[in-house]
């Protein structure tokens, strides 16, 4: 009899197993882009959403080139009704729509990327989700300041004239927090930099990218980064032979010759996370921060061909420190406002209409950034930094 039941339970175990996968192959999960493959920002969200599934074995649908409008609400209807148990959105214009649709779909998670309202709204199946990319770009910036002071040591420039020009796409705290992060990853190892921001009005828009990095290299930047979407900036420095950091991916096969290093939030390990919480029934965080020992936040290999000797070595020992909390990328004692230190700061957190400042964000010497929300809310225009212009 023990024996039969043996048999019997190891019998039962591997019918068991064999389920699980044909149980994953059923399961549908639903991703909203802004754009598509051409957009590097978008490329970056569908090779997370790609490698996530290949790794759980389950379906992705994908939607690209879905606008920040009554669209998205549409796709994200579309994809619950085709049985998803999880939609994706990528882009912060998306969110009222994926909440329109997390209200009339209860039983389907809907998971937001760059949002500020989960924490808010109180919504069982809605989720932002954002990474400490602060931390990747301040890695970035310290690659680029090595580049200006190899520049300085040749002779090519003097220190006075370490001026790195960005190309943002518009002036929400996310794109001032990521140029000023990159900004003082710069200044921690170049003290002398300063930099130039333009913006586009647009994540995606190459001629306009373009534009604005000849208009900064014409303006005497030597080095030049991003906060956009396209190939326009780097190529424009491709062409005039001015050092590049780029953002959600390497450049390099386009760029040889200026490429140094792209940061880039890896959204596979977020995936994975929210996934599997939703096949298995379980709770999602309601605001889910990444950060560089989850994964989320990494660099792209730094082209040795075009950054400064030691540049590696640089990189991984700042990182370490990141890590180990012995340094901070708002480190308040790094930076100053109009000429003055900061011991204390109201940010809007619990975003409202008025944008209202609410929450308490300097603490223990630093600016306590993607730590009360995973969206970032660093809106500081800090010294050293000029914007050509704040119409966007």
């Amino acid at each position: 009899m023990r024996k039969l039941f043996g048999a019997f339970l190891a019998l039962a175990m591997a019918a068991s197993l064999l389920t699980v996968p044909a149980k994953a192959a059923d399961v549908k999960v639903g991703f909203i882009c802004l754009h598509d493959e051409n957009s590097t920002y978008d490329l970056n969200f569908i090779n997370g959403a790609k490698e996530a599934c290949e790794q759980l074995g389950v379906e992705a649908v994908i939607r690209t080139n879905v606008p920040e409008g009554q669209e998205c609400y549409e796709a994200a209807a579309d994809l619950a009704e085709a049985g998803c148990v999880a939609v994706f959105a990528d882009s912060f214009g998306h969110e009222d729509y994926m909440i329109q649709a997390a209200k009339e779909y209860p039983d389907v998670q809907f998971c937001h990327s760059t949002g500020t309202k989960a924490h808010t709204e109180n919504l069982e199946n809605y989720h932002n989700a954002f990474a400490s990319i602060y931390e990747g770009r301040f890695l970035a910036g310290v690659a680029a300041g090595m580049k200006l002071n190899e520049m300085i040591e040749a002779g090519t420039i003097t220190e006075d004239q370490a001026k790195v020009g960005y190309v943002g796409a518009f002036t929400y705290a996310e794109v001032v927090s990521g140029y000023t992060s990159f900004f003082l990853g710069m200044r921690h190892v170049c003290p002398s930099v300063n930099m130039e921001v333009t913006f586009t009005g647009s994540w995606y828009d190459e001629t306009a990218e373009k534009e604005g990095a000849n208009k900064l290299m014409d303006d005497g930047c030597v080095l030049i980064s991003q906060h956009a979407d396209s190939m326009g900036a780097p190529t424009a420095c491709e062409t005039r032979g001015v050092p590049d950091v780029s953002y959600n991916g390497s450049t390099q096969a386009a760029c040889p010759n200026t490429f140094i290093v792209s940061s880039r939030i890896d959204w596979a390990p977020y995936y994975v996370y929210a996934i599997s919480a939703a096949m298995n029934g379980e709770a999602i965080d309601t605001d889910w921060t990444g950060t560089l020992a989850t994964g989320s936040v990494v660099l792209t290999d730094i082209n040795e061909d075009v950054a400064a000797a030691g540049t590696v070595e640089k990189v991984e020992e700042v990182k370490a420190a990141l890590e180990a909390g012995e340094l901070h990328v708002f480190d308040t004692a790094a930076f100053t406002v109009e000429g003055a230190a900061l011991d204390s700061y109201l940010a809007d957190v619990d975003t409202d209409p008025a944008y209202e400042a609410d929450t308490e964000v300097i603490s223990d010497g630093y600016f306590h950034e993607s730590e009360f929300r995973s969206a970032p809310y660093f809106d500081l225009q800090i010294d050293g930094i000029t914007l050509l212009d704040t119409a966007f």
